[in-house]
């Protein structure tokens, strides 16, 4: 939507001013017709470097009842970002909230009614979405040049669970709700859901904790399959001491195989998408391939843009949806349940 002398101006607030909450912020600067009113976190130190016109708040719950806000960008702790999406959304605030969304299905499902029935926007933070080898890999899926997807198989993992700057609350299952797979094998879930267009009804998994000790997963192995007969294979790690993102998708007439992400960490490497076209009876196993390189992390931008278009305009949200994330939630418990020891330990005691 072009901006125009009459565009309405909305007061925005950002709960959880940490890593997440300053990159939202560096964008939403760019929108002369949103204003960032308010602030929050825990820790004042964060908020030290906010101009005085901005409001400090060291509670979510101080920031939604008196920042006056329209919009608010949640990155909190996964314990608090239910109960934050929902206090925001009873005040009559669009919301958009980092992945995960919360701490289990369960914990989500009441924030279904508080957005029926409303032009209320409700988003999830899915970035990879937008990354640019995740976008040219869907135009050419729809293109049908290849054919429908037979497989994939997906590794996503990094060293720790918890890097040397943050706290610990996301190796304590009553405060994060699960370790790997919920706070990082989440996206890549996310995106076999949306590549197969379909949920997963087979599951399979072995799950464990077995080298940091925590009483939430640092690998977690899955094997899944559609109705339609899609098989999606996922390792989530939190030993993978080089940090890896690869997905792999198997189609009829060739293959995609993304290597590396953008990421702020700088350490999953180049972002590539290589083309394979795939003719079994000429090419004996050594097909024609094509290697795209992108250089530009625009995910942050384009997601951010979605959200507020539909704002705007009174538009469906298109990507991140409260549907999308409560499926991916399922899916994760699922996972974790389909190991008989990991249910055990943790859903049947």
């Amino acid at each position: 939507m072009k901006e125009t002398k009459h565009a309405k101006t909305y007061s925005v607030g950002i709960i959880g001013y940490g890593v997440v909450g300053k990159k939202r912020h560096s964008i939403l600067k760019t929108y002369k017709n949103l204003k960032v009113v308010a602030a929050s976190d825990i820790n004042e130190t964060s908020l030290s470097s906010l101009p005085s016109n901005i409001h400090k708040f060291n509670s979510y719950k101080n920031l939604i009842k008196q920042g006056k806000c329209d919009i608010v960008f949640i990155s909190l702790p996964n314990r608090f970002a239910a109960a934050a999406t929902k206090l925001a959304l009873k005040k009559g605030m669009h919301v958009f909230c980092e992945k995960p969304p919360s701490r289990s299905s369960k914990e989500l499902s009441p924030i279904k009614k508080l957005i029926q029935g409303t032009n209320l926007k409700l988003k999830y933070g899915f970035n990879h979405r937008y990354h640019s080898s995740i976008l040219k890999a869907l135009e050419i899926i729809n293109s049908k040049d290849f054919g429908k997807i037979v497989a994939m198989r997906g590794i996503y993992g990094k060293s720790k669970i918890i890097s040397f700057d943050q706290s610990d609350w996301r190796s304590k299952r009553s405060e994060a709700g699960g370790g790997i797979l919920l706070d990082q094998g989440i996206h890549m879930l996310d995106l076999m859901l949306f590549f197969a267009n379909e949920r997963f009804k087979k599951v399979f998994s072995i799950v464990k904790n077995d080298f940091w000790k925590h009483d939430v997963e640092d690998n977690a192995f899955a094997l899944m399959e559609t109705p339609s007969g899609v098989v999606a294979q996922l390792h989530s790690s939190a030993t993978q001491w080089r940090h890896k993102f690869n997905l792999e998708i198997i189609l009829e007439k060739g293959a995609l195989v993304f290597g590396g992400l953008l990421t702020g960490s700088k350490s999953y490497g180049d972002e590539t998408l290589t083309v394979i076209e795939s003719k079994p009876d000429k090419d004996k196993g050594m097909p024609k391939e094509r290697t795209y390189k992108f250089n530009k992390d625009i995910s942050w931008v384009k997601e951010i843009k979605e959200f507020i278009n539909a704002i705007e305009q009174d538009q469906d949200i298109i990507h991140g949806t409260y549907e999308e994330a409560l499926l991916t939630m399922k899916l994760i418990e699922q996972i974790y349940k389909a190991d008989k020891l990991w249910a055990k330990k943790y859903y049947n005691s």
